[in-house]
């Protein structure tokens, strides 16, 4: 699930701005030549108007859910990352493992808002907040510890592609950031040439069971371009649930996913599994009688839940053979 973080009154900082924010010249990494190779300094626009990076960071804190993928993905290991769900090794999943190598970098947590204090206390020289779901007052604290990268439009889970462009300007990797882009846009064009099936195939994506009466789905473009990509379209019908971001479909009601002909469980355990499937609702649903159902394991629905430039190319390596599956029809997957 996405939980709604929970927000913190704005702390005193003074001492620790004071002791904790020095300059460039102050820090040994930033003597010698940057890699930069002169392109700083740079400029991002945002929600809180604009941020300018006077020289390459060395020192970057990631406080949102998913920020250290794309920074792991253009070369920067942070000095903190931030736990959103998972418990994983330093809050990096198993496909941006290979990135962070041996670095161990400080886990922050969102549990009682954001630890500004922990944040200064990191000395960072460049702070990514893109999907940290920053309101103005937040904002105006961290930029006293750092200059902010912040989100320009959705508080959360603003498109990879806008967040990708704009943390790879604030590194002044804004070429890398565009390859990176184009390239995995290519992939999933790539896969959708391949598998000319999905075109048009209606899908819905939901979270792993039922909560407080009702299936969690994704209305189109909350966390649906990974099958919009490759072709599939989502029903319209999910629109009248949405509320707060997602589609609550009261069980009773559970029958308007009929007009999906493909149903994506984002199951994290096998007993996630039994738990549907021991709801006659859910058996009499048209596409679990077909057989046209996709269950994930908690690392693929994590993936599909990060939607970063590491996580994407993973969901198309994992996802794709089985939503071919799918279309075609499984007979393992219907209920007995």
């Amino acid at each position: 699930m996405r939980p709604s973080p929970s927000r913190l009154a704005v702390v005193a900082l003074a001492g620790l701005l004071l002791a904790g924010c020095g300059s460039p010249a102050d820090d040994p990494a930033a003597d010698g030549p940057a890699d930069g190779g002169g392109v700083f300094p740079v400029t991002v626009e945002h929600a809180f108007g604009s941020t300018t990076v006077e020289s390459e960071p060395t020192r970057v804190v990631s406080v949102g859910y998913t920020e250290q993928d794309t920074l792991l993905a253009l070369g920067v290991v942070p000095v903190g990352v931030t736990e959103w769900y998972g418990e994983q090794p330093y809050a990096t999943w198993p496909w941006a493992q290979d990135e962070l190598g041996d670095a161990e970098p400080t886990v922050l947590t969102t549990d009682d808002g954001l630890q500004f204090e922990a944040i200064a206390a990191l000395d960072p020289d460049l702070i990514v907040a893109t999907n940290a779901g920053l309101d103005q007052e937040d904002y105006d604290t961290l930029s006293g510890i750092a200059p902010v990268v912040a989100h320009s439009a959705e508080a959360y889970f603003e498109p990879w592609d806008v967040q990708t462009l704009a943390i790879g300007t604030a590194l002044g990797k804004a070429d890398e950031a565009q390859e990176l882009v184009d390239g995995i846009e290519a992939q999933f064009a790539e896969a959708a040439a391949e598998h000319p099936e999905f075109a048009g195939t209606p899908a819905v994506f939901l979270q792993n069971a039922v909560y407080e009466g009702d299936l969690i789905a994704y209305q189109e473009g909350l966390s649906t371009a990974f099958l919009t990509d490759l072709g599939f379209t989502v029903p319209a019908v999910l629109d009248q649930f949405a509320t707060e971001g997602q589609a609550y479909i009261p069980l009773e009601q559970a029958p308007v996913l009929d007009e999906a002909e493909v149903l994506i469980w984002g199951t994290e355990a096998p007993a996630d599994r039994a738990a549907l499937e021991s709801l006659g609702v859910y058996r009499s649903l048209s596409a679990v009688q077909g057989g046209h159902l996709v269950f994930t394991d908690g690392t693929l629905a994590g993936a599909i839940y990060f939607t970063s430039p590491l996580s994407l190319p993973y969901v198309l390596d994992q996802l794709v053979p089985a939503l071919a599956t799918a279309v075609a029809g499984d007979p393992s997957t219907v209920p007995a």
